[in-house]
C-alpha cells in the first residue's frame, strides 16, 4: 500500500502571517463601547461593543488561518476510508442485511491485501445476501468460503481470512489469487464452469456499492 507523506513546508512569509493572525485570536474581550459616528447609528445604539468587534476579528482570523494551512494527505485518505465504510454499511442497512457494521473492517482488510474496497461486501452479498442466508452447517461464513465447510469465530475473522486469501497472501492458495486481475480472482473463487456469470454478477454489485477507488492527493509543492 503506497503511503503518502506531506512534503509541504511553510516558508517564512507564511509563518509570519500565521503568527500575526494567531495574535489576533487572543485579543482581550472588553465590554466598553466604541462610538463609530452617525454612519453606523441605528437609532438604538450608536456604538459597537468591543467584545462584538473582537469576536468578529476572531472569526476572520480563523478563516485566514484555515486558508494558510496545508491540506494533510493522510487526513484526506482517512476521510476516504471512513466514507467507503459508510457506503458499505449504508448498502447493508438499506437492505436489512446482518453484515451492517462490518464496513470499516472490510475496508481495512481490503487495504492490507491490496484489494478493491468493494470486493468483500459484493461477494458476501452475492453468496449470502449480506449474511441473511449464510452457511447453515457452520458459523459466521457469509462468503461461502471453503464450500460452506469452514466455521469462523466471528464475521470479522471471516473477513480477515477471505481477504488474505483473495489478496494472494496465503501460501496455500496464492497460486489461485496472487497477481490476478479482479475478474481472474472472481473466476478462481467461483469458476465459470460452476456459475457462468459469477464474476460479472459480483462486479455489478460492486458498482452498485460505490465507485472505484480514486483518491486525489493535493499538489502541495506549488
Amino acid at each position: 500500500m503506497r503511503r503518502w507523506r506531506s512534503t509541504y513546508r511553510p516558508n517564512m512569509k507564511n509563518k509570519n502571517l500565521i503568527r500575526f493572525v494567531q495574535s489576533l485570536i487572543f485579543l482581550p474581550v472588553m465590554t466598553m463601547t466604541l462610538p463609530f459616528g452617525n454612519a453606523y447609528n441605528t437609532g438604538i445604539n450608536s456604538g459597537i461593543s468591543q467584545n462584538v468587534l473582537a469576536k468578529q476579528i476572531n472569526i476572520t482570523s480563523f478563516g485566514m488561518l484555515a486558508i494558510n494551512q496545508a491540506v494533510d494527505p493522510e487526513v484526506e485518505i482517512l476521510k476516504a476510508k471512513v466514507q467507503k465504510a459508510e457506503f458499505i454499511d449504508a448498502y447493508f442497512k438499506e437492505r436489512d442485511m446482518p453484515l451492517e457494521g462490518t464496513g470499516a473492517k472490510m475496508v481495512e482488510e481490503a487495504e492490507k491485501n491490496n484489494l478493491d474496497w468493494r470486493l468483500l461486501p459484493a461477494i458476501a452479498i452475492r453468496e449470502s445476501t449480506g449474511g441473511k442466508f449464510d452457511c447453515k452447517k457452520v458459523s459466521n461464513n457469509a462468503f461461502g468460503w471453503g464450500s460452506c465447510k469452514i466455521s469462523f469465530k466471528s464475521n470479522e475473522e471471516a473477513i480477515e481470512v477471505v481477504a488474505k486469501n483473495l489478496g494472494g497472501n496465503n501460501p496455500n492458495t496464492a497460486h489461485h489469487y496472487d497477481n490476478k486481475t479482479l475478474k481472474q480472482i472472481l473466476q478462481a473463487y467461483n469458476p465459470p464452469s460452476v456459475v457462468p456469470r459469477y464474476a460479472q454478477q459480483v462486479m455489478s454489485i460492486m458498482n452498485a456499492i460505490g465507485e472505484a477507488d480514486e483518491i486525489v492527493i493535493p499538489n502541495l509543492t506549488t
